[in-house]
């Protein structure tokens, strides 16, 4: 069985290293690269050089630079598959996750879901994990008040309602007869008019709120 491989994002030595070792011992994960700050994962990630990203949110505290690395990694490869892993569970800060381009988003504390989430966002399968999925939701749905659609293009409108109904990426594209990179413009333009705050604003409400 060929093996998926991961790149890993995490700045906890001890924690980067159980995952490492949990994940290994999958008989079809791979981890093939580790780094544990926004400038080592820069340095060492390439495109092609695998197959999902597990990026840690926070890799110095309350900066919110797992974001930042994400919109880096997306920038050299347009078709990444980020899977954000956190402790935070702030909507705002899921939702900022997204627009960077994360194919899902994963609380530390669901660690053994990660290997079933990197399968599916290889297989480009994945659903929303439950952890992000209500906060999602709860700002595409602000989105649908009708001072809010006023906002949208007849494109972006289509899409909303799609992920509304709970439809994944695979399933829009197929209904919509568009791309990927194309669904996620889109998306990113949403949010953009949602008024999604900026990393740095997201982790001074973060760090204000005591988050872990």
């Amino acid at each position: 069985m060929a093996s998926i491989t991961v790149f890993l994002v995490e700045d906890d030595p001890v924690w980067r290293k159980g995952l490492v070792d949990f994940l290994n011992k999958q008989p079809d994960i791979s981890v093939v690269g580790e780094a544990g700050t926004k400038e080592e994962a820069i340095e060492r990630f390439a495109p092609g050089n695998a197959d999902v990203v597990l990026m840690d949110i926070n890799l110095t505290e309350n900066n919110l630079d797992g974001i930042e690395t994400a919109v880096a990694f997306m920038e050299l490869q347009a078709d990444c598959k980020i899977i954000m892993l956190t402790s935070l569970t702030a909507e705002d800060v899921i939702v900022e996750s997204f627009s960077a381009g994360a194919v899902n988003y994963i609380s530390k504390t669901s660690f053994k879901e990660i290997p079933d989430a990197i399968r599916a966002a290889h297989n480009r399968v994945s659903a929303i994990h439950p952890t992000a999925a209500a906060a999602l939701r709860n700002e595409f749905l602000r989105m649908k008040k009708e001072e809010d659609q006023k906002l949208l293009s007849p494109a972006e409108k289509d899409i909303l309602q799609l992920i509304h109904q709970g439809q994944t990426q695979t399933q829009i594209e197929q209904s919509l007869h568009i791309t990927k990179r194309t669904i996620k413009n889109h998306i990113n333009r949403i949010l953009k008019k949602m008024g999604v705050k900026t990393s740095k604003e997201a982790a001074a409400k973060a760090s204000q709120k005591k988050l872990f």
